[in-house]
């Protein structure tokens, strides 16, 4: 069994700061815009480097989107950065209209995603974006799992010409995924081959699926591990051929299980090979306060669960 070490727990969001100050210094027509949250989107480093590409819109998200959009005319790589609830929702006619239905050149990105976001409650935690951004037509959805893979997004998604929701999150979360890594947007990466069942997690529950692998294997079970890091496009060859090698499927993500990674592969799975599915998510329900840590046990986001879902997909085989 593959074994992956954990080399120092680092929040998603410094990845994205990271990846955009890469980008300052390497590509001129990247520009970034915040909606008065600059230090929570660790975007300091780009606006100290780089003032006169950096804008401050203040509380204003749907003029900042508007901008965004705007900015792509004249073949700027504008950057959008504020918390997941205020990128998708309180600017989704925005997005729809003058972004994906234009087919503009925007990076939505995505901080405080989930409910990992915590003390600041459900009115913040948002667990329907990927929903959201996934049905806008040529929209391109992300979830990366660590510090690395978020910076090694932040990077691919500059280069790829179209609309890009590209969310991460607030915690320090484990930092296990390769430092120097290519990103390739819609190719799901393999993290640990199995027989038994198949995980197929995004975002925070990548690690917590990997925890989970190894419970499994302690209890005589072979679980296939695959990090689906682009909810959309998806890479339904790899989650079919998965699927058809272990018999019986298990999502994992922390968003709310209608509309997210789970009802997209069921969706791939349905069409394609018919296989039992459990699901790992939010139950259509909304956050409430706490530590990340207490919700995420709360509301069964962990290894803990994974390994139960697991065990009940087998025996639906």
């Amino acid at each position: 069994m593959k074994t992956y070490e954990n080399t120092g727990n680092k929040d998603t969001r410094s990845g994205f700061g990271a990846g955009l100050t890469e980008l300052g210094k390497n590509n001129p027509d990247v520009v970034a815009l915040c909606a008065d949250l600059t230090g929570s989107l660790k975007m300091d480093e780009f606006k100290a480097n780089h003032p006169d590409r950096f804008f401050q819109v203040g509380i204003a998200e749907a003029n900042m989107i508007g901008l965004a959009a705007g900015m792509t005319i004249g073949g700027k790589i504008p950057f959008t950065g504020t918390f997941a609830n205020f990128s998708t929702g309180r600017v989704y006619d925005q997005i729809r209209q003058s972004v994906a239905y234009s087919g503009k050149n925007v990076k939505i990105c995505a901080s405080h995603a989930g409910i990992t976001l915590g003390e600041d409650g459900a009115t913040h935690q948002i667990l329907e974006d990927l929903g959201l951004m996934k049905m806008l037509p040529g929209m391109t959805v992300i979830n990366t799992c660590d510090f690395n893979q978020t910076k090694a997004a932040t990077l691919a998604v500059a280069a790829y010409n179209g609309p890009v929701y590209l969310r991460f999150g607030r915690p320090k979360v484990a930092n296990f995924t390769p430092e120097n890594q290519t990103f390739e947007i819609g190719k799901a990466l393999h993290l640990q081959d199995g027989t038994d069942v198949s995980i197929i997690a995004t975002g925070h529950l990548v690690w917590e699926a990997l925890e989970a692998a190894k419970t499994l294997h302690e209890k005589g079970i072979s679980a296939e591990v695959i990090n689906i890091h682009t909810i959309k496009p998806l890479d339904e060859e790899a989650i079919i051929n998965s699927a058809k090698k272990t018999g019986c499927v298990v999502t994992a993500e922390e968003h709310n299980f209608l509309g997210g990674l789970g009802e997209s592969v069921a969706r791939t799975l349905a069409q394609h090979h018919p296989t039992p599915q459990e699901f790992v998510a939010t139950q259509d329900t909304f956050g409430e306060s706490g530590t990340p840590a207490q919700l995420m046990e709360k509301y069964g986001l962990n290894a803990k669960s994974i390994v139960e879902k697991a065990e009940k997909a087998i025996s639906r085989k």
